[in-house]
């Protein structure tokens, strides 16, 4: 097996296994990839927004999703792939930036945000390829791979780090990132 892929394995069986509390490492054992099997399993009867709503390091997400009033699409059939920045990722933003993003006066810059997240069809780590790839936002980021770690560089060359894969919704597909993408015009 090639190191992408090894290390995307190691990573979709962190993604679950964090979700459904089966697994503390990346590890490539037998047992947490049967582990990573069943929690896959059981987050795809679930959608993207059931899914982030039962991760507590999707709460910002969650609440950025919902003042954007975008919850209805993210339940929708999809499918869609969405990089969900994680709390953390949010509270690097500068001072200030997400309280003022989350007022009803900056919907509009809110949805530009969050829609730049969000990549149209299901696509699984093995099927993100190098290169600009056309968000639902209307704006293009850049996947970058080097050495098998996965990276996108998003409008204003801010990079964010997939740090998890492939956690399967019943509309999608979610990977983790560390870091809030800004698109172009923003």
């Amino acid at each position: 097996m090639n190191t992408r892929k090894t290390t995307l394995a190691a990573a979709a069986c962190l993604a679950v296994g964090l979700l459904a509390g089966a697994c503390s490492s990346t590890s490539s054992s037998s047992s947490a990839m049967s582990t990573t099997t069943s929690a896959a399993a059981s987050t795809a009867s679930k959608n993207i927004v059931q899914i982030a709503e039962s991760n507590p390091d999707f709460s910002t997400l969650v609440s950025a999703v919902s003042a954007a009033g975008l919850v209805s699409t993210l339940e929708g059939p999809g499918p869609y792939t969405v990089f969900a920045p994680t709390n953390e990722a949010f509270a690097a933003l500068p001072a200030g930036t997400l309280q003022t993003l989350l007022e009803p006066a900056n919907k509009a810059e809110l949805t530009s945000i969050l829609t730049y997240h969000v990549v149209a069809g299901a696509l699984k780590a093995a099927d993100i390829m190098p290169g600009a790839v056309k968000t639902v936002n209307g704006a293009t980021f850049t996947v970058n791979d080097t050495g098998g770690k996965l990276t996108i560089t998003d409008g204003k060359g801010n990079t964010a780090d997939i740090i998890q894969t492939n956690i399967i919704a019943s509309n999608g597909v979610i990977h983790v990132i560390n870091a809030v993408l800004i698109p172009p015009a923003s």
